[in-house]
């Protein structure tokens, strides 16, 4: 596995239980930019992180029996390898974009307008209807 990133092999109940968790970030996510009237939305990206990476984690339990570990900015690498041609170029542009907000949102002290959260949620959904396509 030299060369491949950080991974690990999971259980055939590893996939479902991260799509629940998805499912559960991604809601979560969607209520802060909708429900919220704050100055920033930096707490929405964070779980609009961990929503695309627990799909993403799905993706791959199903396809290969293993997911990410630790560097999760080789997810879109370990997904690319688990798909090969099937992940599309927008699928896998949009999670490289959201994972390198991860740290700017976490640790940064730039705030994320409701505009940019807006598109980022339309654009979550967008990759979660196309992972849940495939799953």
């Amino acid at each position: 596995m030299s060369g491949q990133g950080p991974r690990k092999a999971v259980d055939p109940g590893h996939a479902p239980a991260r799509l629940v968790q998805a499912r559960e970030f991604h809601e979560s996510a969607r209520s802060l930019v909708t429900l919220a009237q704050n100055t920033s939305y930096n707490g929405a990206i964070t779980l609009m992180v961990t929503a695309a990476i627990a799909y993403a984690d799905a993706l791959t339990a199903t396809l290969k029996g293993v997911v990410n570990k630790q560097d999760h900015q080789n997810a879109p690498r370990l997904l690319r390898e688990a798909l090969g041609n099937r992940l599309p170029e927008r699928q896998e542009r949009f999670l490289r974009k959201l994972l390198g907000r991860k740290d700017e949102v976490n640790y940064g002290a730039r705030s994320t307008t409701l505009d940019e959260a807006q598109r980022l949620i339309a654009e979550l959904d967008e990759f979660a209807a196309w992972a849940e396509g495939l799953l």
